[in-house]
């Protein structure tokens, strides 16, 4: 895959508003998906590395992860009122869409083939999120520890079933040294 370069722009408020509200209209069942791609591929307001540790970030903060993002993206370029508006674009249109399919759930959703069309949009949505993940592990060329602790968090997650607030307290801190160390901050001599 050929590097994104690093030059970055900064958008205006406007901007935030319409590639979030772009975000939330392509994102259903994968908006992590969109909005790396919107925010770094297309608009390129943030590097690959920078996303990756808003990302992160927004994983360990209490909320959903991608509003936890929209924020701290809106916060960076424009302050309060690029926060507002960015979650604003990301959350007006689905929200709309969401109160109408419920309406037509209500309605419908006791057909049998309503079930299973619900499991095969729960496949492609955890699909995109395994593919996002890749994508990112691979651009961001990750040192070998870095690899060994992002391993450890897969195996954690999906064999373990451990929940996300063990696995940040354990891996967190291991993480923070291993990229310490790594800096040459935690060596002797």
């Amino acid at each position: 895959m050929p590097d994104l370069p690093a030059e970055t722009h900064v958008p205006t408020r406007l901007d935030l508003f319409l590639g979030y509200l772009k975000v939330g209209l392509l994102g259903f069942g994968g908006v992590a998906v969109w909005s790396r791609r919107v925010v770094v591929e297309e608009r390129r307001w943030l590097t690959e590395r920078e996303y990756a540790e808003l990302l992160g970030l927004g994983q360990i903060l209490p909320g959903p992860n991608i509003g936890n993002v929209t924020v701290m993206i809106g916060r960076r370029f424009h302050g309060l009122a690029g926060a507002v508006l960015a979650t604003a674009g990301l959350y007006a249109a689905p929200l709309a869409i969401l109160l109408g399919l419920c309406l037509a759930y209500e309605r419908y959703g006791g057909l049998p083939g309503v079930a299973t069309a619900m499991h095969g949009i729960a496949a492609a949505a955890a699909g995109m999120v395994i593919g996002t993940a890749l994508k990112m592990t691979a651009r961001l060329r990750l040192p070998p520890e870095a690899l060994a602790v992002l391993l450890l968090a897969a195996v954690a997650a999906a064999w373990l079933r451990l929940p996300l607030p063990v696995i940040v307290l354990v891996l967190g801190p291991l993480s923070i040294a291993a990229a310490l160390w790594r800096a040459g901050l935690l060596r002797h001599g």
